[in-house]
């Protein structure tokens, strides 16, 4: 997993509430098990026509936010089912940071897994960075993560924060594989004593 430290980068608005998981990745895309290819179909049903073509409305079609890299929504972002295909949809799209003033909760664990950072700041907070994210591709957020800051296009500074040791994950760029093996000597060394008490094991 990337480590993630800092971040500027553009924001697309999505000022809609309760966004579900089905919204992020519908049911018909959770038949694979990579986490690659499924940015494609990031927010699939709002993007897309019955025919599959693009909606030219829906924000991620615009020109200005296709290289969007923050995602800044509304109250109970990631709602709805667990599956895990919504934050690697998200970030196979190449977006590493939504702020929003909740999240569901097992959504929430899930970007931290996935080297996506999300962001909880109160509603107004929320409100200026939307406002900002409208201004298109000349407007562009920075995260700090080890400041935990948050900067808008005008300079303003939102602090933000973080369980320390989801900080540290994602600083370290800390899956839960990753942190398994910052154990590894130890796990040796316990194989090796344990095969050498109980070799009939």
């Amino acid at each position: 997993m990337q480590k993630f430290t800092k971040l500027s980068g553009i924001a697309a608005p999505l000022p809609l509430v309760n966004i579900d998981t089905d919204m992020i990745i519908p049911k018909q895309f959770l038949k694979t098990i990579k986490r690659s290819g499924l940015g494609v179909n990031l927010f699939d049903e709002m993007r897309y026509d019955d025919d599959g073509k693009e909606i030219a409305d829906f924000v991620l079609n615009k020109p200005q936010y296709r290289d969007a890299q923050i995602l800044v929504a509304g109250d109970n972002f990631g709602c709805g089912s667990s599956r895990e295909h919504a934050p690697w949809a998200i970030a196979d799209f190449g977006i590493t940071c939504v702020i929003a003033p909740s999240y569901a909760d097992i959504f929430y664990n899930n970007c931290f897994k996935n080297g996506i950072l999300p962001i909880a700041l109160p509603q107004e907070q929320v409100d200026v960075l939307m406002k900002d994210a409208e201004k298109g591709s000349n407007a562009r957020i920075e995260v700090d993560l080890e400041a935990q800051t948050i900067t808008s296009s005008d300079g303003e500074v939102f602090r933000f924060e973080l369980d320390a040791f989801k900080k540290h994950c994602l600083l370290n760029g800390l899956d839960d594989i990753g942190l398994t093996m910052e154990k590894a000597t130890a796990i040796d060394s316990f194989e090796a004593k344990a095969g050498a008490e109980r070799p009939w094991v």
